[in-house]
């Protein structure tokens, strides 16, 4: 199961390990530059392994010391050592020996920030997915389950604070100013749970009592005077346990649990056993430097990390295939604590905005991979959006098939089959097949086939005869690998809508069974005529998003503006006026590029006025409804010869056009918008602020006068930075004068320079300034003495926010953006290639691009590939992007 060399490993080949590790205990002496590492371990001869079989431990950049048997010191003659790790030779032939291991690691050089490492003076771990063999040698795979036993010893001055996973055991002090914990945890676990944490750190507790009255002491660890910005985060965590206790009955199970924010980190968060490992981009937060998307996101992935405890950590993955098992699983367990905690109807249309933006460019382009891929070569790329948004969306999709009472049932039953175990994706849909009574084979297709499908949808009504037909044939389109596809099955929520906008059945269905307006599709065509209707109705499909597809249905204009106005499925709704501007945009851009000028469609700016003054609806709702598709959005409704600065162009226009139609409302709306009172975090304000923030962009675009000097305005008496924040990105993307985006950014700079969170919004403004040109300033930005080559969020912040969020200036036509994204992806490589990687895969749609664009970034990328000392990880990615 090797990955180091970059080899290919396929499902089909895989095979239980030939030994297991039940116990280990770790004692680690922390040094800056180098750290001692003693790992004691029982090595469990398996039934089907022969004995004299070779033990095969992973390991990578260590330094091995000793290496004993029984107490036996081994010689050099009795292993092999290579860059993948030790090999024992001939092991002894019992059931069961001791095994000790001691290596050297220096934490202080490890730039990949996998493994051990300091962050801000501190030790931290990240062992997922293949980090711990970069701390010992070990059997580095999801299905080696053990118990942790970790003692850990460090300047007591240099690091006053020691943590690990499990129930804290013993501490005290060692010689020489040092001092030392032990932690203890007693369920068995892949080593890529594994985690410690030592430093100066300051904390906050809480105690919290389970359903059955089980007390667990809550911590939260962050950077020295930042301990006030944790209580969000300790909020979130107190009502996620709350939630997962009474939805899904899971309880948490240790005697603590703690959190740690750190600044360097790959990831957004890490569920590691009793103490999960945050980027403190996602614990940190306050009024004055937090904005409401930042709130939400604190409690989303907050929640996430706890989520794991169940699915991930008491039930892991078998082998890294499974891994939508825990994180498809977890997302859509934390979209519905979302959707509970906030709206749900938003939640939804940023779930699927989401899916659209980052998932569906990936299902349609060189990158395109199953859910549960059947074979890999690195798997940190495969850390994907399909894994999770579209592995949550299968499991959405799971639960609205059995409906809520046997999903519960099938989960209830997963949790007490597969507690302690490393399972597989079949196991846990046997699990629902089992509790619902149900055949869930061709579901399983799901999982198996990349690519997005395509459900082609035709209607008639037949005035005479008073039938309504509906005629539907999915169809998936060939990805890497995989040219033929197989039908799915497909749970398509619809509904017909009368004049009035209520729902109509009539009195009888031919074709199909709908109930509670659910139809189930497992063939490649359907028709579903309905009886009876004295109108003709207006198709709502695929309600609340019920499956992850896209849908081709030539709706005219007067029914998606019907549906805009009548559905009353909040989702529908809000996808019927995207389809709406979705056509306008892409007739829009086609006639910019023949030198026609995009006239308003009155009907359209009709419905966004409505929309904005209807003050029954939840504000939140309302700027999701006012705001158009974005620029990758519309790209990919395209598909091919896409030209950015036209699609961006166009949007703006249409933008300027709502804008003008807001005009004789915008005051008033503004008043009805204005809070009182202290600053909330709840749903509701943040809508309002939300609504101003659209409102006020959409008044800016238009150019007038008043409108920039509301916006300045806001940005000047802004008492949060929800308020400022918003301001200050509408004025640097769009204000026309050069003088005035310089001192709105100057005077951010030294409101916020000496927090780096804040910071990094200040470099992604700039990054992502629509501007062709924009590759200049992100160069300029690049030599800032606030910009650091070594840590992921300052690199996220700029280069990423450029690549995957400027389309104008990233694909620029004479290259200049793909270069410099490629010179820094080659240049970061050699020091943290998990993230070069991820910068890599914003080239996943390249294709789709203009002639001009395309062989620029082809030619740009084959200059890449012909380096010839590239990682694994890059070169996986990049092969795969040229189809080679």
């Amino acid at each position: 199961m090797r990955t180091s060399q970059g080899q290919a490993i396929y499902l089909k080949n895989y095979r239980e390990p030939e030994y297991q590790i039940p116990n280990i205990s770790l004692m680690f002496d922390l040094q800056i530059n180098k750290t001692r590492v003693v790992s004691e371990m029982t090595i469990e001869r398996l039934k089907a392994t022969k004995p004299g079989t070779p033990l095969i431990l992973d390991g990578d950049e260590l330094t091995l010391i000793s290496i004993s048997i029984n107490g036996n010191t081994l010689s050099s003659k009795d292993y092999k050592l290579d860059d993948a790790g030790i090999t024992i030779i001939n092991p002894p032939s019992g059931k069961t020996f001791d095994l000790k291991i001691e290596t050297e690691i220096n934490p202080e050089a490890n730039t990949q920030l996998m493994g051990l490492y300091r962050s801000g003076g501190n030790y931290c771990t990240q062992c997922e997915a293949e980090g711990f063999r970069r701390i010992t040698y070990f059997l580095d795979r999801p299905d080696v389950l053990s118990v942790f036993t970790t003692r850990i010893e460090a300047d007591k001055k240099d690091a006053p604070v020691i943590l690990g996973n499990g129930n804290p055991v013993k501490s005290g002090a060692a010689d020489g100013g040092r001092h030392f914990a032990v932690w203890h945890d007693p369920f068995p676990k892949p080593s890529y749970l594994f985690a410690l944490v030592a430093g100066k750190l300051d904390s906050i507790f809480r105690d919290f009592q389970t359903a059955s009255g089980k007390p667990v002491k809550l911590g939260i660890y962050v950077e020295k005077g930042k301990s006030a910005q944790a209580e969000y985060a300790m909020d979130a965590l107190i009502r996620s346990m709350r939630w997962d206790e009474k939805r899904f009955g899971c309880e948490y199970d240790l005697d603590v649990f703690n959190i740690v924010a750190v600044s360097d980190f790959n990831m957004g968060a890490m569920e590691n056993k009793g103490l999960n490992i945050f980027n403190d981009k996602y614990v940190l937060a306050d009024r004055d430097s937090a904005t409401d998307t930042d709130y939400a996101n604190i409690e989303a992935i907050i929640a996430h990390e706890y989520f794991h405890n169940w699915t991930g950590n008491r039930i892991t993955c078998r082998d890294w295939f499974q891994l939508c098992l825990k994180e498809g699983l977890t997302v859509y367990r934390d979209q519905e604590f979302s959707s509970d905690e906030r709206s749900r109807a938003v939640q939804r249309i940023a779930d699927v905005r989401r899916l659209k933006t980052a998932q569906f460019p990936e299902d349609a382009g060189p990158l395109a991979h199953p859910v549960r891929p059947e074979h890999y070569r690195e798997i940190n790329n495969f850390y994907t959006a399909t894994v999770y948004e579209k592995g949550a969306e299968l499991v959405r999709m799971l639960a609205t098939l059995l409906g809520e009472k046997q999903f519960r049932k099938g989960m209830d039953l997963y949790f007490r089959k597969h507690d302690g175990e490393a399972t597989t994706i079949e196991s846990f849909i046997s699990c629902f097949e089992k509790a619902a009574k149900s055949d869930l084979s061709q579901f399983m297709l799901w999982y198996r086939q990349a690519g997005t499908p395509v459900l082609n949808v035709s209607t008639s009504y037949d005035r005479t005869s008073k039938r309504f037909s509906l005629e539907l044939e999915q169809f998936t389109p060939p990805t890497p690998g995989q040219r033929r596809k197989s039908a799915l099955q497909i749970p398509l929520q619809i509904a017909l809508l009368g004049k009035d906008g209520e729902t109509i059945t009539g009195n009888k269905i031919s074709g199909g069974t709908i109930k509670d307006g659910l139809l189930e599709l497992s063939k490649r065509k359907h028709k579903v005529v309905f009886h009876d209707l004295e109108e003709r109705p207006v198709l709502s499909i695929n309600r609340g998003f019920s499956a992850p597809i896209n849908i081709n249905f030539r709706q005219s204009a007067a029914d998606l503006a019907f549906l805009a106005r009548n559905d009353t499925d909040t989702f529908c709704r809000w996808d019927a006026l995207q389809n709406y501007a979705t056509r306008l945009l892409i007739s829009g851009t086609r006639g910019m590029k023949a030198g026609k000028k995009q006239a308003p469609d009155e009907r359209f700016l009709e419905i966004c006025t409505h929309i904005a003054k209807d003050d029954t609806l939840d504000p939140a709702y309302r700027a999701a409804l006012l705001t158009l598709p974005s620029d990758i959005e519309l790209a990919g409704e395209i598909d091919s010869n896409v030209d950015p600065q036209a699609i961006h162009s166009t949007i703006k226009v249409l933008q300027k056009q709502i804008g003008q139609a807001l005009s004789p409302f915008h005051q008033s709306l503004m008043d009805s918008l204005q809070e009182e009172g202290e600053f909330d975090v709840g749903s509701g304000a943040a809508g309002k602020r939300s609504l101003r923030a659209v409102l006020l962009k959409l008044s800016v675009i238009c150019g007038s006068k008043t409108a920039l000097q509301d916006i300045q305005s806001a940005y000047d008496v802004a008492t949060n930075m929800t308020d400022r924040f918003n301001a200050f990105a509408t004025i640097v993307h769009f204000h026309p004068s050069p003088a005035v985006r310089g001192d709105i950014l100057e005077d951010f700079y030294q409101r916020y320079k000496n927090n780096h969170i804040v910071l990094d919004k200040w470099f992604t403004v700039q990054a992502t300034r629509p501007d062709k040109t924009a590759s200049n300033k992100v160069k300029s930005l690049m030599r800032h003495p606030d910009f650091s080559f070594s840590n992921p969020n300052r690199l996220r912040s700029l280069i990423g926010a450029f690549a995957m969020s400027n389309q104008i200036g990233f694909a620029a036509e004479n290259g200049k953006g793909f270069e410099l994204v490629l010179d820094t992806i080659e240049k970061l490589d050699q020091k943290n290639p998990q993230v070069a990687a991820r910068l890599l895969t914003a080239f996943r749609s390249y294709r789709t691009l203009e002639p001009v664009r395309r062989k620029k970034a082809r030619s740009l990328l084959e200059k890449l590939n012909s380096v010839s000392n590239l990682s694994t990880d890059v070169r996986d990615i990049i092969t795969r992007t040229l189809g080679e």
